[in-house]
């Protein structure tokens, strides 16, 4: 490591613990493209995109174009009792981007948290139901409600339970592929009531393990809402978008959500959210959702440049290619590693699930946080969910020599973790998840 970069990653003991979350000592000066640049100079790949954020890679200059527009002349600070241009253009864009029927409305706000969480309360309060129901080792955000719908939070002792929050299993084709009629049953259970206003959803559960669930399972999710008078939320913060090689992810299983809700890549790595969804459900209670610079004028005019380069540069479609030659790439590199159990995802959202060995299938957290590791110190950023997952979600504007670089740096990073090449001393510092 640099000393100038040790220095920086020194200097960071003032920044409060509660909000770091570090697999390596990673301290960066600069970014362009899919290319991260440490403090002293060294160039890296990055796998992550700062877990999804920035979808358009780092210094685009669509983003930079779009906040020295905004800066030039901002019309106020926020959206809370005034309007303005990009903030009401963006709102009429994701109603026309996003599936649905009837009078719909767009919340704006700062990160897919506050999304989640203004959509789970507006369900409470519109179908004057008190039980949320969202899936086991969900992710949904780190405040509020939303929080307590996470199953990762609830789990991990970072949020006590909620008793009107309840849990029920999600689908693992990988390891459980015999279960999906239980899930399903369980699902039927958690329903019966009548009492859930909302079930929240991840189309692919991200930080869960970068599980993609069996083909028309959220058809079923849908199906079972409607018939129990339950409001659908689909969270695409982390895994839609574009980055699943179509617009939505929940497009797969062809399904329109009541709520879906938006973040990360939205704002190209400047603090963005929204949820969209039914008038009577978004606009009561009046004022009850209050942020004081939510629909500020540099946050949605980045929004609005992200969706429009999306589709001039045509990143959806690249998505899903660039993804497929991912995926197979990988699956080549690692056919001789009995250590690399899966690898899955849809676009570039991928997960590459690292094992004690291929038949027993074991997790192993070990080998995930040794081999994030070992990738920091050949050049490349990845991160690891689930335990022992490695998610990889570059920027979609990745081109097919960093996907082939990619795959070599992630094949060598397990392969040296798996023979030793880094010590549980050297990981111990970086506790990850």
């Amino acid at each position: 490591m640099h000393r100038t970069a040790q220095r920086l990653y020194d200097r960071d003991r003032v920044v409060a613990g509660v909000e770091k979350l570090r697999f390596f000592p990673l301290a960066l000066e600069s970014g362009q493209g899919s290319c991260l640049v440490e403090a002293g100079g060294r160039r890296l790949l990055d796998l992550s995109a700062t877990w999804t954020a920035c979808g358009l890679g780092h210094g685009h200059p669509a983003v930079r174009d779009a906040l020295l527009r905004a800066a030039a002349a901002p019309p106020g600070a926020g959206a809370l009792s005034a309007v303005h241009e990009d903030a009401v253009a963006l709102a009429e864009e994701l109603l026309e981007l996003t599936p649905g029927t009837g009078d719909r409305r767009v919340y704006l706000g700062h990160a897919g948290s506050d999304a989640n969480d203004v959509a789970i309360r507006s369900a409470v309060h519109a179908t004057g139901r008190p039980a949320v129901l969202a899936f086991e080792h969900s992710y949904h955000g780190g405040i509020g409600v939303a929080m307590k719908a996470s199953g990762v939070h609830v789990e991990a002792g970072s949020v006590a339970a909620d008793e009107q929050v309840r849990f029920t299993p999600y689908p693992d084709p990988y390891r459980e592929p015999e279960r999906h009629d239980q899930v399903l049953v369980a699902l039927d259970e958690a329903l019966a009531g009548q009492d859930v206003a909302c079930l929240v959803v991840e189309p692919i559960l991200s930080d869960g393990g970068l599980v993609v669930p069996p083909d028309g399972f959220l058809a079923e999710v849908a199906a079972r809402c409607a018939a129990a008078g339950t409001l659908l939320i689909c969270d695409e913060v982390k895994v839609g978008l574009g980055r699943p090689g179509t617009w939505h992810a929940f497009e797969h299983d062809g399904i329109t959500p009541d709520i879906v809700t938006f973040g990360k890549s939205l704002g190209a790595g400047v603090p963005i959210s929204a949820a969209v969804g039914p008038a009577p459900v978004l606009d009561e209670p009046g004022a009850s959702a209050l942020l004081t610079q939510a629909g500020n004028p540099y946050s949605t005019a980045v929004a609005r440049a992200v969706l429009a380069t999306y589709r001039a540069e045509g990143l959806v479609e690249r998505a899903a290619q660039a993804g497929e030659r991912l995926r197979q790439g990988l699956r080549e590199a690692t056919a001789h590693l009995d250590v690399v159990g899966d690898v899955r995802g849809r676009g570039l959202a991928v997960g590459v699930d690292l094992v004690t060995d291929r038949a027993g299938r074991g997790r192993d957290p070990s080998l995930a946080a040794r081999a994030v590791y070992r990738v920091w110190e050949l050049g490349g950023v990845v991160f690891y969910v689930g335990g022992n997952v490695l998610e990889v979600t570059p920027p979609l504007v990745i081109t097919d020599d960093e996907v082939d670089r990619a795959v070599e740096l992630l094949a060598q990073g397990i392969e040296d973790a798996a023979a030793g090449r880094v010590s549980d001393a050297q990981v111990a510092p970086y506790a990850g998840w």
